[in-house]
């Protein structure tokens, strides 16, 4: 059996991420992972944050700290949401860890060795007062096409025109604010994917077909377009540097690799961080996850459509210039965008919700499950209060968390606090079983083909299947007349809570452990349900202790709805 091993596209260090960045990435990654392990897969889910790069420095010198200090924090600050969302990550990472540093650097001597790699002389605009080459970031000014007097020297964030620092007007330093700017003369090295693109073509043909539409239409432009040779060095004080031992005249200059370059990098990086890391007394081995392991290791990426093209085209033809066999990704799950009322969530401009924000509302399995039911799969989605209340609502409130309170109260106040006997199972109980048992399969299904919206809905058919199953029943109709009928009923449905349980810990895993945790099982270990277990719905027997657990899922009021509006706008402000 193929390991597996996960990554998904690492967050930006520049401040705390929002829903649409957990929904394109990070958040089916988790989902994915923990449905693998469950199905007894050896699993490696693999993050870290992305730290380098010229957002990085500005961040840093906006708030005063030392750029290492800032990262440091956004990390750790970072770190802390992930788990308030119970992302199951085996180890997440950073990309200014040394050992990201140690393989950048690999990778870079070996492409310059195999010729993949050239130095060459650019233009580029040098600050006297900074005393420093300013990359395109670090210059300022007004946009020649909408006047925003802001915009920076590679886009316009206000009108999104992609721009070179010399077309601004106005131009000023964003270190020191000088406009006594002058273009220089400066050499950095470009990585020749030009000379690359037929091997990259052969490789996405081996597997375009089985990727989705979107990351293959995304890669195969690229390749149509061409690949341009790229420049993969920066002049910054915070990077990965260029290896003094190679490129002593670069090295002395200070300067860094590219953020693109070292980023994808780190996922291999943050595999040998968690082996570094490993308890005393325990051994992991990082390198048979990367290193000559395509008959061994299923590799899957999951991420948002702006990163498609570094992750199936660029960093593909940078593993593929240092000759050496590094696992190569399988299958690419790329996501459109999750929009806030239809308009751009903006991490600089505060406008959507942001994951910290969501926790402070709500606990995770509100948004987990939400987010992935309506995951952004074949086209944009957007993200409304009103169908967020009405999801959670129906959904979570009314069709899983009502049952599993309405069955157990019920039974506990006419039977107690042990798994009613009751009778033998009847006709109703042998259709609910088929019927679970075929949901279940469909449930599997699409959980294999990462089709999570899909998933998502044969989810909420199990749990309404229960529902149907109680009201077809109705045990507190049966025990008017026949106790061992209602018995039968509610044992019946407690097995299916216990079945949820289970099934839907990849989604709402705080609650799923909530429902298991109601059964005092002597032995409960099972990490699945086999088919024939849910068509026989016997694993919870008769006499078996339960408690009644806090209401799982609070329903969302009108008064809640004004609220979030109030709070966050019921409109993007671009509207």
């Amino acid at each position: 059996m193929a390991r597996h091993l996960i990554t998904s596209a690492l967050p930006y260090i520049n401040g705390i991420k929002h829903l649409g960045n957990m929904v394109g990435s990070m958040l089916p990654a988790d989902v994915y992972s923990r449905y693998m392990r469950q199905r007894g897969h050896e699993v490696l889910y693999i993050c870290a944050t992305d730290e380098h790069g010229t957002p990085a420095e500005l961040a840093a010198k906006e708030q005063g700290l030392p750029v290492d200090t800032f990262c440091a924090q956004a990390h750790d600050a970072q770190k802390a949401v992930y788990d308030g969302f119970n992302l199951a990550f085996d180890h997440f990472g950073r990309s200014s860890s040394p050992q990201n540093v140690e393989i950048t650097q690999h990778f870079a001597r070996r492409l310059n060795e195999n010729g993949f790699i050239e130095e060459r002389s650019i233009r580029q605009v040098y600050s006297p007062a900074d005393g420093r080459f300013l990359p395109d970031r670090y210059v300022e000014g007004t946009c020649p096409h909408c006047g925003y007097d802001k915009a920076r020297g590679d886009q316009c964030e206000n009108c999104t025109r992609v721009l070179d620092p010399t077309d601004l007007l106005d131009p000023r330093s964003a270190i020191s604010g000088s406009t006594d700017l002058e273009v220089r003369e400066t050499k950095h090295l470009f990585l020749l994917q030009s000379k690359l693109q037929h091997e990259v073509e052969e490789w996405v043909a081996r597997h375009e077909e089985e990727w989705p539409h979107l990351a293959a239409s995304i890669a195969r432009k690229w390749l149509t377009e061409g690949l341009h040779d790229r420049s993969i060095t920066r002049d910054l004080d915070w990077g990965v540097p260029v290896p003094a031992d190679t490129w002593p005249e670069l090295a002395a200059e200070g300067k860094v690799f590219y953020v693109w370059f070292d980023a994808p990098i780190e996922y291999i990086a943050a595999t040998k961080e968690w082996a570094d890391s490993a308890p005393e007394g325990e051994t992991r081995d990082w390198k048979s996850w990367w290193y000559e392991a395509d008959d061994t290791v299923r590799y899957t990426e999951f991420m948002a459509k702006d990163n498609v093209p570094f992750h199936t085209v660029m960093f593909p033809a940078t593993q593929l210039g240092v000759r050496e066999p590094w696992k190569k990704v399988d299958y690419v799950k790329a996501f459109n965008w999750l929009t806030y009322y239809g308009g751009k969530f903006s991490t600089s401009q505060k406008r959507g919700v942001f994951t910290d924000q969501a926790l402070d509302i709500l606990p995770a399995d509100y948004w987990r499950y939400f987010l992935i039911a309506n995951a952004p799969e074949s086209d944009d989605s957007s993200f409304t209060w009103e169908h967020f209340t009405a999801t959670v609502n129906k959904d979570l409130a009314d069709t899983l968390g009502n049952f599993v309170n309405r069955v157990l109260s019920f039974s506990k106040k006419r039977f107690g606090e042990e798994v009613p006997a009751g009778g033998e199972p009847g006709e109703a109980e042998t259709r609910l079983g088929e019927e679970i048992a075929g949901l279940l399969a469909e449930y599997e299904s699409q959980m294999e083909a990462k089709q999570f919206r899909k998933a998502a809905a044969s989810l909420r058919a199990l749990w309404s299947a229960g529902n149907s199953y109680l009201e077809e029943k109705a045990p507190w109709l049966e025990i008017k007349t026949d106790q061992d009928a209602a018995a039968l009923t509610l044992r019946t449905a407690m097995n299916l809570i216990r079945l949820y349980a289970v099934v839907s810990e990849p989604f709402i895993p705080t609650t799923a452990a909530a429902m298991r945790q109601t059964f005092s099982l002597a032995d409960d270990t099972a990490t699945w349900v086999t088919a024939e277990e849910a068509r026989a719905l016997t694993s919870v027997p008769a006499g078996t202790p339960f408690t009644v657990p806090p209401v799982l899922f609070a329903k969302l009021t009108d008064e809640d709805l004004e609220a979030y509006k109030e709070r966050f706008g019921g409109e993007p402000e671009s509207a």
